[in-house]
């Protein structure tokens, strides 16, 4: 068992699809405990029975087409003269509007794309640092993961619904509780932008209504969209996934239709472009459910609970632990990858230490976050020197400060549950 483990690591490394590699996993574990391998397909077909499963497809779709549209500009203008006075107001409107975008399209690296090259040009030529800039703008594109409707922690509810190990886990649960997690990583950054940047400012312009008034009415139909989604879920009016059909179909209706800045012509290359991302996620879910089913039939996380119980003596050692193993994983894996893979390994031995379900998920995408700009390989300064044309010293170099920041957010975030479940009025064991 141990040469075909390392066989299938072997292929791996070789460039063979993750679905595969996963899916010979279980069928090989399978066969050699002598059951029946139509049982990998009934775990797929499990899967079909997840209700909420149908929003993953929905919002990757909406975020899809406000990334096509200029719906990034009229955000970035619209916060820009809203907040754009106050000290350290643009850098404080990048981070808002990164967030905000990051949450809807659920992909940093669109953020960067899209969103970046508004914000870059904008701070420099504010007297913002470049150093700086480079920073606030790779650190920011996976800000807003904490954020509803996130489809990271809409896949996160799915998975821990489908393991269903220790308190039950609802979708609607993790969008209240990475609010608070979320907003002190923002609020953080805040500080640290208008403390940074206090010296290296223009002249700030003065607020002006008209400004105000002229971007809100160019928003104007983009800006009911958080509030009828997010207010139709926790009013009770939607479900998840009726929630996801309700974007889709007003984005279509405001930007294909209003505003007319995608063509009909295009929304055929834009659903396939969506729906890759979404066969990629759903393909390496399926076989991983399989996977997992063998693991705990063989009773795998069982034994490694009590391995690291006998190894690490305390709740603390072993939240230090997951936080490294996270960022490291943030740093190889994409979000998708990572919850999917590890999430159904991690949740049982957490809920082992007395750590909820729903505190765990935050803890997870909050560590995912920062892995995606961390050195020496995070997926967004990889994305962002490509973007930007820097060398990746220089993108290591800009986001050292951010990253420091978000990790003390990490620890605050890590250690005091009651920031995760206070909204949820759930009781937190202590640290």
């Amino acid at each position: 068992m141990i040469l075909a483990g390392l066989l299938l690591f072997a292929v791996a490394l070789l460039g063979a699809p993750l679905f595969a590699v996963i899916a010979a996993g279980a069928l090989l574990g399978f066969y050699r405990s002598d059951v029946d391998l139509s049982v990998v397909v009934i775990e797929m077909y499990r899967l079909a029975d997840t209700s909420a499963l149908v929003a993953i497809p929905l919002f990757t779709f909406t975020g899809y087409l406000l990334s096509e549209s200029r719906a990034s500009q009229r955000l970035v203008r619209l916060t820009e003269a809203v907040i754009g006075w106050m000290p350290g107001g643009l850098a404080i409107v990048a981070l808002a509007a990164c967030a905000f975008f990051t949450a809807l399209t659920g992909a940093s690296g669109v953020t960067i794309i899209a969103i970046g090259a508004l914000l870059y040009p904008a701070l420099t030529q504010a007297g913002y640092g470049e150093r700086f800039s480079l920073g606030l703008v790779t650190s920011s594109g996976s800000l807003g993961l904490l954020f509803p409707p996130s489809i990271a922690l809409i896949l996160y509810g799915v998975i821990a619904q489908q393991v269903s190990v220790g308190q039950p886990v609802s979708i609607d649960d993790l969008f209240i509780a990475g609010l608070l997690p979320g907003l002190l990583m923002v609020v953080l950054l805040s500080i640290w932008c208008v403390w940074a940047g206090r010296a290296r400012m223009k002249a700030r312009a003065a607020f002006s209504w008209r400004e105000a008034r002229a971007a809100a009415r160019e928003a104007i139909w983009e800006l009911p969209l958080p509030f009828v989604v997010l207010g139709g879920i926790y009013s009770g009016y939607f479900a998840i996934s009726e929630a996801a059909a309700v974007s889709v179909l007003y984005v279509f209706v405001v930007e294909v239709l209003i505003y007319r800045e995608i063509r009909l012509a295009r929304l055929p290359a834009i659903m396939r472009d969506s729906m890759v991302l979404v066969g990629g996620v759903l393909i390496i879910l399926a076989v991983s459910l399989a996977s997992t089913n063998y693991l705990v039939d063989a009773g795998v996380p069982t034994r490694l609970f009590e391995f690291i119980k006998d190894n690490v003596d305390s709740k603390i050692a072993f939240l230090i632990l997951l936080n490294i193993f996270l960022l490291v994983l943030g740093m190889m894996l994409d979000i998708f990858s990572a919850l999917i893979i590890m999430v159904p390994l991690l949740l049982p031995i957490a809920v082992g230490y007395g750590i909820h379900p729903i505190h765990l998920g935050i803890i997870f995408l909050a560590n995912m976050q920062i892995g995606y700009f961390t050195p020496p390989v995070g997926m967004n300064l990889f994305i962002a020197s490509y973007r930007f044309n820097k060398t990746i010293i220089e993108l290591y170099r800009a986001t050292i400060p951010f990253m420091i920041i978000l990790l003390l957010a990490v620890l605050i975030i890590t250690y005091w549950p009651g920031l995760s479940l206070a909204l949820l009025k759930l009781p937190s064991s202590p640290i």
